[in-house]
């Protein structure tokens, strides 16, 4: 079903589409999502967001990821709030960037330091040049079909970009110990890390925790060839552990990348290392103008001291299995073949026997239509935002959204 046009939606897309390239790019292009999904939005509070024409929605894509303790969070605007009265971006850092590297060192277990930028892609790939840097090497290992960014080395997009842009990736498969050893076989002498994302959560597929075995694996290999192991926690960080992802496979790389959830919404990335590749750190060159302000720093500690006072990680939890809960009995009732899978704070909502992804569509439409944002095919994120009223709320409109499946 395709929901109707709204006016001052189609109005702005207009307009976009005479100032701005194809009138939007890259995850956040709506034509790219089935017809019916709103482009622009006026607001968002707690769980909610409200579109251009004042649709309000339940939101389980969260800002696709950065809202972990909900939009507009009181205690994390009040910090930016007093920040930005003092200053934010000016000709070096404020006392907050040594205060947040403080808490992150004390937060992320691996953690002997911190650095900052500005979203996941920088800090990515300032983790791939640290270990370079570290290691005198080359060959960085990647999963087949992992999303690390999108620039050149790591876009999902060939255009523009070059062989030689990838010239020193070698491929292996996600939670597959044996190829990842012929992947580093086959780097032998040259390898400066193994990059892993926290957990599988390739686009349109079934995600996957790492397995015990695969991280020890992958822990042990990066020792044997003094390579660095780097755990890409852009997407899930402080969701799954505020120590880091990879806690919950007793598992701790030498780097990690965060952004998307550590500063509530603020333009905010990190790195965090060990003392091993302390020097490293310091002798690459890696800037922007923006990637010390001070405003987006304040809102993390506000926003990493927060999750702690109220175990963000375990109420993400809680309401993510009551979600999944609500979901599978609603699935066995209509007789639909809903396939849930990764953590239950961040799923996929996939259905077998669906590579047109007809029913993912109809599903999302119809719950779409009745006030649930849902993707039909990217991980989802539960919020501290979401109570279980919300979830309750939700799982009415998907229990009608399952049925609209079970007609087709």
């Amino acid at each position: 079903m395709d929901l109707p046009s709204t006016n001052f939606d189609g109005a702005l897309r207009a307009r976009a589409a005479r100032v701005i390239p194809g009138g939007m790019w890259g995850h956040q292009n709506a034509p790219r999502l089935p017809a019916g999904y709103p482009q622009y939005f006026s607001r968002a509070e707690g769980c909610r967001t409200w579109d251009a024409d004042g649709r309000d929605y339940i939101d389980f894509i969260c800002g696709w990821g950065p809202m972990i303790l909900g939009y507009n969070d009181v205690d994390v605007e009040a910090a930016a709030a007093k920040q930005r009265a003092l200053g934010d971006a000016m000709n070096g850092p404020s006392e907050r960037l040594v205060e947040l590297a403080e808490l992150m060192v004390e937060t992320v277990s691996h953690a002997d330091w911190a650095m900052f930028s500005k979203n996941g892609t920088d800090a990515t790939t300032a983790c791939l040049t640290i270990a370079r840097a570290g290691t005198g090497r080359r060959k960085i290992l990647v999963a087949r079909g992992a999303y690390h960014g999108a620039i050149p080395w790591c876009s999902p997009s060939v255009a523009g970009v070059t062989e030689e842009d990838r010239a020193h990736l070698v491929y292996y498969d996600y939670n597959d110990v044996r190829s990842l050893e012929a992947a580093v076989e086959q780097c032998k002498g040259d390898l400066a890390a193994i990059l892993v994302s926290a957990f599988k959560h390739d686009l349109g597929k079934s995600h996957e925790l790492p397995t015990v075995a695969f991280a020890q694996s992958a822990r042990a290999l990066a020792d044997t060839a003094d390579a660095a192991l780097i755990v890409d926690d852009v997407r899930a960080g402080f969701r799954l552990d505020m120590g880091g992802s990879w806690e919950v496979v007793g598992v701790r790389p030498d780097l990690a990348a965060w952004s998307k959830a550590i500063a509530n919404g603020h333009a905010l990335a990190a790195v965090t290392g060990n003392d091993r590749f302390r020097d490293g750190a310091t002798r690459i060159f890696t800037t922007g103008s923006f990637w010390t302000a001070a405003v987006s720093m304040a809102s993390s500690i506000a926003t990493i001291r927060k999750l702690q006072s109220v175990d963000g990680v375990a109420h993400m939890r809680a309401m993510g299995q009551r979600f999944r809960d609500g979901l599978e009995a609603q699935a066995a009732k209509h007789g639909v073949p809903l396939r849930q899978s990764g953590p239950v704070q961040m799923p996929v909502l996939l259905f077998d026997n669906d590579a047109d992804r007809r029913l993912g569509d109809v599903f999302c439409l119809e719950a779409l239509a009745r006030g649930v944002y849902l993707h039909p095919s990217h991980t989802l994120f539960l919020s501290a935002a979401h109570r279980e009223a919300d979830i309750d709320q939700a799982l009415m409109v998907t229990d009608e959204a399952l049925a609209a499946v079970a007609r087709l």
